[in-house]
């Protein structure tokens, strides 16, 4: 996917997700980061350092995949080794390097395995402490948790994040994963059809989206029309509106009728029905829930409706 005048500005030491769709860009930018693509136009720099034409094997960052790529054959205390054995280490220091790596990123007694011996939350941990060995200044991670299951997934997460702040690398972390996004970055670039859409925080994305895109794509969100919007507000400009944020009763609000009801575990969806538009609300499960067909009243803190103005990406 070709990428329409991204600009992004990674500060040192950040944890940046770049999120969006299959598709969108990111993984492209990713590797125009990593040297494995040349920009038509524009520039690249590494910590001030232009790397626009340096060979990736030359930039002083490191690519996790999500597929690991461990050479079956070597111990996993040579596949950590490998690249020092490339820049030519003693074996006595790259074996001792490699035993610290496996320390680090808790595999302490691993090394003598081969890689079909592991788990997947295993070979993913073998894959970053290879990566980091060299010591790069940035760790470029391409959907490294999408082959995991749901469980193990959010334990990496979790683990993941803690590493980054011990070592206080940069990492740069592609992902079509919303939940991975916003729990685990401090700021979030979200894409579209090779576009940056919005680069902020992760609770000012999920709280102030700054386009329909954004707000259907990071988290549910209810996109009230712009019509009703105008009568609200007088703002004539489709507005986010997260289904936590929406109150449901019998007293005072908007008439509604519940149209559909459905148990998520820790929270019910409700469906509900105005004559201006549809709106999901969340209620948590010690809430009294209504039945399908009721009449309800729904409101709403007025900070909690945002409005939106259309946004083609930043350009």
């Amino acid at each position: 996917m070709a990428i329409d005048q991204v600009n992004l500005d990674i500060q040192p030491g950040e944890f940046f997700a770049m999120l969006g769709p299959s598709g969108s860009g990111k993984t492209t930018c990713l590797r125009l980061i990593a040297g494995f693509e040349k920009p038509t136009f524009g520039s690249v720099h590494i910590f001030g350092e232009r790397s626009d034409g340096v060979p990736p094997y030359r930039r002083n960052v490191n690519t996790v995949f999500q597929d690991y790529a461990l050479f079956p054959h070597l111990s996993v205390l040579d596949n950590v080794a490998y690249g020092l054995m490339i820049a030519g280490e003693e074996k006595s220091t790259r074996s001792k390097a490699a035993d610290e790596m496996l320390e680090l990123v808790s595999l302490g007694g691993f090394g003598h395995r081969k890689p079909s011996q592991l788990s997947g939350g295993q070979r993913q941990r073998v894959a970053l402490a290879r990566a980091l060995i060299n010591k790069p200044k940035v760790l470029l991670l391409d959907e490294p948790l999408g082959a995991l299951d749901l469980k193990l997934r959010e334990e990496m997460q979790e683990e993941l994040k803690l590493l980054q702040r011990r070592l206080g690398l940069t990492f740069v972390f592609v992902t079509h994963d919303q939940s991975e996004a916003l729990s685990m970055a401090d700021r979030v670039a979200v894409f579209n059809e090779g576009r940056v859409m919005q680069v902020d925080t992760p609770e000012s994305i999920y709280k102030y989206p700054n386009s329909t895109f954004v707000a259907n794509f990071v988290g549910a969100s209810n996109i009230v029309p712009a019509e009703f919007v105008s009568a609200l507000t007088g703002k004539a400009c489709p507005a986010s509106l997260r289904p936590e944020f929406i109150q449901i009763g019998y007293g005072d609000g908007y008439s509604a009728t519940v149209a559909d009801i459905n148990f998520m575990g820790a929270a019910r969806r409700v469906t509900v029905d105005l004559e201006e538009c549809r709106l999901r609300v969340l209620l948590g499960v010690d809430q009294e829930a209504p039945r399908i067909g009721d009449q309800v009243k729904v409101s709403w803190a007025p900070e909690n409706l945002h409005l939106m103005e259309q946004n083609s990406g930043n350009r």
